[in-house]
């Protein structure tokens, strides 16, 4: 169960609201002949959220959630694959779930590609098929981390394409809060200075970072702000120019010193002390 929604930002989160509102209001969509969202393709890097979302869908509608990796059922037997497929596809007509078709260009290539043979074209058109033909009761995800491999036809098959783009700053931030607990996402300070130096990364490598440092504060007896700070210490150097300035200023609201805020991002002295200023008169 998921505690809490997920970070995401407004143009992942409506389409995704908009599902769930469709299956409460079904009943009237259908009276005026219109049936609710059926399927819904999900695009976006791997940790991006794609799998959390169909988590997430499968929640909120109190449906079963069943997941089909198309990458690990390939086969170099492709008639024994497509078997396969159809027989997940078959169970999954017939029970009210969501079911999520993960890495759905392992199968779904364009069919234009010299180099796939006939089975797996062909395969691919039961695929498409079976997309335009699936029942009102469920709802069909895929998702792909690698949406120029499919082929042209799948798009136009899915009521919906959602593309899950890396979290921007505010995502980050939100996500941090989320993730270090009341007390610590109070300190604007470390929010600022954690989402510079997260900046560009997924929501699996964020989460997978913040625990990390939490399993660290742990074992060696640290409190957690302290297992943070040794992280962005190894990181800070890696940003631009920009983006240490604004970390080196939250450094010295936090209480580091001028020379250790020296030793982490490498400003000089004298340049630090022009951002203090600065900060302090936009503050």
């Amino acid at each position: 169960m998921l505690d809490s929604a997920p970070a995401w930002s407004e143009t992942i989160r409506s389409p995704l609201e908009q599902v769930i509102a469709e299956r409460q209001r079904a009943d009237e969509l259908r009276q005026v002949g219109v049936a609710p969202t059926r399927s819904m393709l999900f695009t976006g890097a791997p940790g991006v959220g794609k799998t959390l979302a169909a988590r997430w869908l499968a929640q909120q509608l109190g449906w079963p959630l069943l997941t089909l990796d198309l990458s690990a059922v390939m086969s170099s037997y492709l008639g024994k694959t497509g078997t396969n497929v159809r027989h997940v596809l078959d169970y999954a007509k017939g029970v009210q779930s969501v079911l999520l078709l993960d890495e759905l260009d392992a199968i779904a290539k364009r069919r234009d590609d010299l180099g796939e043979v006939g089975e797996l074209k062909r395969l691919v058109t039961v695929l498409l098929q079976e997309i335009d033909d699936w029942p009102q009761m469920g709802l069909l995800l895929a998702a792909t981390n690698h949406p120029d491999l499919l082929d042209p036809a799948v798009w136009r098959r899915f009521d919906a394409v959602v593309e899950f783009p890396l979290p921007d700053d505010a995502v980050v931030a939100q996500l941090l809060r989320q993730l270090l607990g009341e007390e610590l996402a109070r300190d604007e300070a470390l929010l600022t200075v954690l989402t510079a130096v997260m900046r560009g990364q997924s929501h699996a490598v964020i989460t997978r970072d913040l625990m990390r440092a939490r399993r660290t504060a742990l074992v060696q007896r640290l409190k957690v702000e302290e297992a943070l700070m040794g992280m962005v210490r190894e990181r800070v150097g890696e940003l631009r120019l920009e983006q240490r300035r604004q970390v080196g200023l939250a450094l010295v609201q936090m209480g580091l010193s001028q020379r250790q805020v020296h030793e982490w991002t490498g400003m000089s002295r004298d340049t630090l002390r022009k951002v203090q200023r600065k900060g302090a008169v936009k503050s």
